[in-house]
């Protein structure tokens, strides 16, 4: 285990009534994985314990061993050699769940690192101990930050935070912690809700036949499968600040950092048309790169579609509105 020899900023001075709704503790969580897909594995993990108003009070880092290829190397930079002799997941499952308990996960796209977590402690044959997490993307919306982006090192130059080691993840969680304190005061002194989702364990898995093969980590391509049909009727085009309604079309482009099909699914589940192209009744185009110069993303922008990034997606999930009685 290796431990950060820097110490937290100081913090303002909170607020003089605080929330009594908002949580007694927070784990801020970055990991860094093999690639984003539903086999990938976590190479290292780092935690930075809050108390309720964001003060510092515990720091630790891992690196894991993933039993596989690492992956992009040129992004986390940690080879086959480094991560040889580094403990396996199941080893440092216990340790990193004590620093997890009672505490909502915060990460920056908390869906991505709740999803590698909870796929690894389910390979363990455990239970991450995470009831709720906490976007920092959708927290920073939330509070109107003027971003031009919502990249972490974006957050980080907003309020100031030096960032040393981009994609290490004792570094990244560092940087998180203090931006995150910063935006949960302000928060705190707006009385805004903060925007917590609740984290579901996966309860059992499965490894496949893709462990171990070798990957390309810039493929996108992706084989279709057959979906059920939508049993709603499109209600007609999302409106932005509005909510999705069951019917509404969505299409999905690029990588995302959940796993394709897992989002499918949900959507799917939330009575949504999972769509394969863009017409003029798509509702929404999900995509992390609104700036690539894809045929989806041209088409949305010629049809006046929504183009939202995954977190602000999985946020409209969370409330779909149920499709509107039709008369027989």
């Amino acid at each position: 285990m290796l431990e950060d020899p820097t110490t937290a900023a100081p913090h303002p001075a909170p607020p003089s009534s605080w929330p009594a709704t908002y949580p007694q503790g927070y784990a801020v969580v970055d990991v860094e994985t093999t690639g984003l897909a539903r086999d990938d594995r976590i190479v290292s993990a780092a935690v930075y314990q809050l108390d309720a108003r964001g003060a510092v009070q515990d720091h630790w880092y891992t690196l894991v061993n993933p039993q596989r290829d690492p992956g992009p190397v040129w992004i986390h930079g940690l080879t086959e050699e480094v991560l040889e002799g580094a403990p396996r997941f199941p080893e440092i499952a216990g340790e990193l769940a004590e620093r997890l308990a009672d505490r909502v996960l915060v990460a920056h796209n908390a869906a991505f690192d709740w999803s590698m977590l909870a796929r690894e402690y389910a390979r363990s044959k455990s239970a991450a101990p995470v009831r709720q997490r906490l976007c920092t993307i959708a927290l920073s919306k939330e509070l109107g930050l003027p971003l031009p982006n919502h990249k972490l090192e974006t957050l980080a130059a907003h309020y100031g935070v030096v960032q040393r080691r981009a994609h290490h993840a004792l570094d990244d969680a560092r940087v998180l912690a203090e931006t995150f304190r910063p935006s949960l005061h302000r928060a705190a002194e707006t009385g805004l809700r903060l925007p917590l989702l609740a984290c579901q364990p996966l309860t059992e898995w499965s490894d496949g036949p893709a462990i171990g093969r070798q990957r390309s980590y810039h493929q996108t391509w992706r084989p279709s499968r057959k979906r059920p049909a939508c049993p709603y009727p499109n209600p007609g085009r999302y409106e932005p600040g509005g909510q999705l309604v069951q019917g509404m079309r969505v299409a999905f482009s690029g990588d995302t950092s959940v796993d394709r099909e897992l989002l499918e699914d949900r959507a799917i589940e939330a009575g949504l048309h999972v769509a394969t192209s863009v017409s003029r009744l798509t509702s929404v185009l999900v995509t992390n790169d609104p700036d690539s110069p894809t045929s989806k993303t041209a088409k949305a922008r010629s049809f006046g579609t929504p183009v939202i990034d995954e977190a602000a997606f999985m946020q409209l999930l969370q409330d779909v509105t149920p499709a509107p009685p039709t008369n027989r």
